[in-house]
């Protein structure tokens, strides 16, 4: 009887310890199957949803960017962009973005997003939703190129980062003009004349710098806007016509003001004599070789010699100064 009673207290002990190890099992199992924590970069993302003047808000800002849009492991994240090419209409910005493209660590919206003159109050999530996601390391980059010439611009993406990198692609300002001008008939074949929009008088030969076409190309009084938020060496100035002659140079230049390895190289590169200017031998994510479509390399209309040289006689003295500014010599008024 003693010896009974002694295995049924061993029994009752061991089952005891077997049901405390089952029920320390189980808390287990349940805390490996919980939610996970939440992230910061949705903590980041919801914190001022209610917010009206999510735009001002400095802690919003240094959270975006610090924080970017939560994705799934692997598959990057949206950001704010880092670079921007901001100008110039008719300049080239496409073919200098299509040429970025090709480098693993850029990744770039197609589309012109036009955030900072257009759709500014649509706020800074929406903006960041229209980003590629990218890995760590990576740059994200859009190009809108009347950005430059837009007033309130340099202020708006100042206030979304004083870090922003910015790229402006330059062009001789009269062959400029021709282009602008020149895209414009090609959508609306009945405006007025080159020389008729020209000027405010064609006998004083007073130039109306009203017109888009004319006043894009006074480069110094637009860069004089950005230069009160930004120091030079955040902007970068590419030439229009060296990215036709000399791609490969042109690109180096970008890599390095990127901080990025310079990987777009002449390899890269192939010369199209029908259309005029560059072409990739392999566009991103393509084996195939890629130019730029057929609005591109339009044929100029024929304009009047003595038109063209009282343009570049206006934009001379402004050229000089932007040359000083920019600390390049473009060659102009050769």
């Amino acid at each position: 009887t003693e010896y009974k009673s002694i295995f049924r207290k061993f029994v009752l002990m061991l089952l005891s310890i077997l049901a405390s190890l089952y029920f320390l099992h189980c808390l287990a199992e349940r805390c490996g199957t919980s939610p996970s924590p939440v992230r910061t970069s949705e903590v980041a993302t919801g914190l001022f949803a209610s917010d009206p003047n999510h735009l001002r808000s400095p802690r919003r800002k240094r959270l975006l960017q610090k924080w970017p849009a939560k994705s799934s492991l692997g598959e990057g994240s949206k950001r704010l962009p880092q670079a921007i090419i901001i100008g110039v209409k008719k300049g080239g910005t496409r073919a200098l973005l299509e040429f970025l493209r090709v480098h693993p660590d850029i990744r770039a919206v197609g589309a012109e997003p036009h955030f900072f003159d257009r759709n500014y109050d649509n706020g800074l999530d929406w903006y960041r939703e229209l980003m590629p996601k990218t890995l760590e390391g990576q740059i994200t980059m859009e190009k809108t190129p009347s950005y430059f010439v837009t007033r309130e611009a340099p202020a708006r993406i100042y206030s979304m980062s004083r870090a922003t990198k910015l790229i402006v692609v330059v062009r001789d300002p009269v062959t400029r003009a021709i282009s602008d001008y020149t895209q414009t008939l090609s959508k609306k074949p009945d405006i007025p004349t080159f020389e008729s929009l020209t000027f405010k008088n064609r006998t004083s030969g007073l130039i109306d710098t009203s017109w888009s076409a004319v006043q894009i190309g006074i480069y110094a009084k637009h860069l004089d806007n950005w230069l009160q938020f930004f120091p030079m060496r955040q902007i970068l100035f590419v030439s229009g016509e060296w990215l036709i002659s000399d791609p490969a140079g042109e690109l180096g230049r970008v890599q390095d003001f990127l901080g990025l390895k310079r990987i777009i190289t002449d390899k890269h590169f192939y010369f199209n004599q029908t259309k005029g200017f560059p072409c990739l031998k392999k566009a991103e994510g393509s084996s195939k070789p890629h130019c730029l479509g057929k609005t591109k390399g339009r044929t100029h209309p024929n304009i009047h010699p003595e038109v063209v040289q009282r343009l570049r006689d206006f934009y001379r003295p402004f050229n000089m100064k932007f040359y000083q500014m920019a600390g390049r010599v473009f060659g102009w008024d050769d």
